[in-house]
């Protein structure tokens, strides 16, 4: 992975502050235009930037499957090396399992997927515990080559103490992981959307567009089920980023969250 570092002025786009039913202010673009988009991301930018810390700020990107996690990880990764900040960019899609653990319960388990897909121990021994209070910030972005299905050795990096750590991924906010993120940032994307964008995304490798709505009607829908009625992940981010219109999503800071200091 790399250090993003750029210093440029950013662009200030002015947004519409209101109140929100269990969040401190809801953040939108006043008009249709593409740059709606890029304000919000700006401002979301700028509550993490704003947070003061003498280690690096860890970053969870939540959602379900195919909410446009990545896009948003990506972007905002961007926004924040405007600030001039150091930011690594990664996922836990480092960090699979084996195929034979993986699919152990069958290969559309839902119960497989949320339980058996990653390996949760590592993602917080290489990651997240080396970059949080007490870290050598000596990390490692992953452990397991999930195209050829086999371990990889990975040379840890070491990360400036004002990096932020940006991650994507489905479940992040699970028991396992949740007290090792410092902000959590979750994509709420209907369920009938998220399955049509994963399906025109996932189709030519899982087999075509029937063999793909299976897969999520029966593996990827039901775990995220498990993980909503467990987790309540919507409920507990420090801010929700709605992307049902990608051009104009609406951003949500939750009262008494750890990004609600500028709100």
């Amino acid at each position: 992975m790399h250090h993003h570092r750029a210093s440029a002025k950013r662009r200030r786009s002015s947004v519409e502050v209101s109140q929100v039913s269990g969040f401190s202010r809801q953040l939108m673009g006043r008009n249709m235009e593409s740059s709606d988009r890029a304000a919000v991301l700006d401002e979301l930018a700028s509550l993490i930037a704003g947070i003061r810390s003498a280690r690096p700020i860890r970053v969870a990107i939540d959602g379900r499957t195919a909410s446009g996690k990545t896009t948003l990880a990506d972007e905002l990764a961007e926004a924040l090396g405007k600030t001039g900040r150091a930011v690594i960019r990664t996922s836990i899609d480092g960090f699979h399992r084996p195929k034979v653990e993986r699919y152990a319960r069958g290969r559309h388990s839902a119960e497989g997927y949320y339980y058996d897909a990653r390996d949760l121990p590592a993602i917080n021994a290489l990651l997240l515990s080396p970059l949080g209070p007490g870290g050598d910030r000596r990390y490692r972005t992953a452990l397991f080559d999930l195209d050829n299905d086999q371990p990889i050795k990975q040379e840890p990096q070491v990360a400036s103490a004002d990096a932020i750590l940006i991650v994507d991924g489905t479940f992040l906010q699970r028991p396992e992981l949740r007290d090792d993120w410092d902000l959590a940032i979750f994509v709420e994307t209907s369920e009938q959307l998220s399955e049509q964008r994963g399906i025109d995304r996932d189709a030519g490798r899982l087999g075509g567009a029937d063999a793909t709505r299976q897969l999520y009607a029966v593996r990827y829908k039901p775990a995220f089920d498990i993980y909503e009625s467990m987790c309540a992940p919507a409920s507990t981010a420090d801010a929700v980023f709605n992307n049902d219109n990608f051009a104009r999503p609406v951003l949500k800071v939750r009262t008494g969250g750890r990004l609600s200091h500028k709100s």
